[in-house]
């Protein structure tokens, strides 16, 4: 029994942040500069009391009205977040509870960024093919706003905050996969938050913020991204990972109608996009209205280029995730 996708439904926090704000509080920033490499005009800020598993919910509500699934067929609640609302519990279960999900469900969190989506449906095909479920949630849900310092344009200018709920099922279509995946810790310093878990606890030392060479302020409790590095790691990473995704699957670039990569900013994709030669019209994106929202940028175009009917049944979509970690995955997606 195959894995397909049955719908996809998110939600964007109210509050936004757009250019003429960031300018407004920043007058030394190079707005025009930033938004001609970011592409990003405007972000969505998640609330003060706002967690990832309220806008996880909001986002399967919107799903359950859409009439994509009902919260009685879920078997299983994957949720791919690196805000939790606690350490523990398991935010997946509190999801469950609040969705009024069957409590044979199983449920669970999966911390997992930029390449969570894919993860995400390798981990529900896994589960419905070996017969374990035949109805997954999979949820993409971040906050990333409430680790980033007001005084950061490395990061504050590109990351926003969403979530995304895809429900898979068996039989669903023509199939997922195949999968091919990546890792390689020893970038992990590169893209993190250094204080805050078990490792290094937060302090008062830790909340002491300082400047960069660059004119960015952040603390040990802030999210730090060195973007050199990432640049480079996405330039070795992607294009291998594309080819041997394609390899995998006994396909050629021709074969594929289109290519949804991880919405990290404007000019990493359009080096990206150069770098493998896909053709523009190929190549979607959708992130100008809401900023990189995390494991959530790929369900969010999958979802706008189906509504605008430019991804039809049929086609096949080419998935790529790539970040913090260093983690990556691709795969390829037969839409239905």
């Amino acid at each position: 029994m195959k894995a397909g996708i049955g719908g996809i439904a998110y939600y964007l926090p109210e509050k936004e942040l757009d250019n003429a704000s960031l300018a407004a509080e920043n007058p030394e920033w190079t707005m025009e500069k930033i938004q001609e490499k970011t592409g990003i005009r405007c972000r969505r800020i998640a609330g003060a009391e706002e967690c990832a598993s309220d806008l996880g919910v909001a986002a399967c509500q919107k799903l359950f009205e859409q009439g994509a699934c009902k919260p009685e067929e879920i078997d299983f609640l994957l949720l791919c977040t690196q805000s939790p609302d606690y350490f523990l519990p398991t935010t997946a279960c509190l999801m469950q509870e609040r969705l009024g999900l069957p409590t044979h469900a199983g449920a669970l969190d999966f911390n997992l960024g930029c390449s969570g989506y894919i993860y995400g449906l390798g981990l529900a095909k896994g589960l419905i093919e070996t017969g374990q479920a035949r109805n997954v949630l999979l949820v993409t849900a971040e906050t990333y706003s409430k680790h980033i310092h007001p005084g950061d344009r490395s990061v504050r200018t590109l990351f926003g905050d969403a979530a995304a709920a895809t429900i898979l099922r068996a039989g669903e279509g023509e199939g997922i996969g195949p999968f091919v995946y990546g890792t390689d810790g020893k970038g992990a310093a590169n893209l993190m938050v250094p204080s805050g878990g078990l490792r290094r606890p937060r302090s008062p030392e830790s909340a002491v913020a300082h400047t960069d060479d660059q004119g960015n302020t952040r603390s040990a409790d802030n999210l730090f991204m060195d973007g050199p590095e990432i640049f480079t790691f996405t330039l070795k990473a992607v294009p291998a990972l594309v080819a041997a995704t394609l390899e995998k699957a006994g396909a050629a670039m021709d074969d594929i109608d289109f290519f949804v990569f991880h919405q990290a900013n404007q000019y990493m994709l359009e080096s990206l996009r150069r770098k493998i030669r896909i053709p523009k019209e190929k190549f979607l994106s959708s992130f100008e209205h809401c900023g990189n929202t995390v494991s959530s940028t790929i369900p969010i175009v999958l979802h706008d280029m189906a509504e605008k009917g430019v991804v039809r049944p049929g086609h096949r979509v080419l998935l790529v995730g790539f970040g913090v970690g260093y983690s990556w995955g691709a795969t390829i997606v037969t839409w239905s």
